[in-house]
């Protein structure tokens, strides 16, 4: 028992969704500060989402059965048509691939998380992050750079 309150097993399962809410809104806060489709709500949102799906599969079921398996492998489903609704496309361009991937890639770190897998969950982030802010500025320098076609 937490505090005498709260079973051991389920404070540990709130501390999983707590720390899935921050990895899942500091890559929000990147796609808000560039105005993209997903921002900070949205991705908190699949973050405690998927890490509820997953630490509830793996309560109920253990981690290694075929029920938590499938659960699991139902999020990413799931993602998927949630991420093909900010994929658009106009005239010759495709537009929202990078959110749409961001939107999956919350949800897989925040089903680490829920797994017990924290530092996974936290190089994830990091490779999420530097994906995001740095090889933005890297692309944005390159493509100026380069003559007209």
């Amino acid at each position: 028992m937490f505090l005498g309150l709260i079973p051991a097993q389920e404070a540990q399962l709130a501390f999983d969704l707590l720390f899935a809410a921050i990895l899942g809104g500091l890559i929000g806060l990147e796609r808000e500060y560039n105005q993209r489709p997903a921002g900070l709500r949205t991705l908190i949102l699949v973050s405690v989402g998927a890490a509820l799906f997953a630490a509830a599969a793996t309560f109920a079921f253990g981690d290694k059965s075929d029920g938590a398996s499938r659960i699991i492998a139902n999020i990413a489903v799931g993602i998927g048509f949630l991420g093909s609704g900010v994929v658009l496309k106009q005239d010759d361009s495709v537009t929202g691939l990078t959110t749409a991937a961001s939107i999956w890639a919350v949800a897989a770190i925040s089903i680490a998380v829920a797994m017990n897998m924290y530092f996974l969950a936290v190089v994830a982030e990091l490779i999420v992050l530097v994906t995001l802010f740095v090889l933005r500025r890297f692309e944005e320098k390159t493509l100026k750079s380069k003559p007209n076609e």
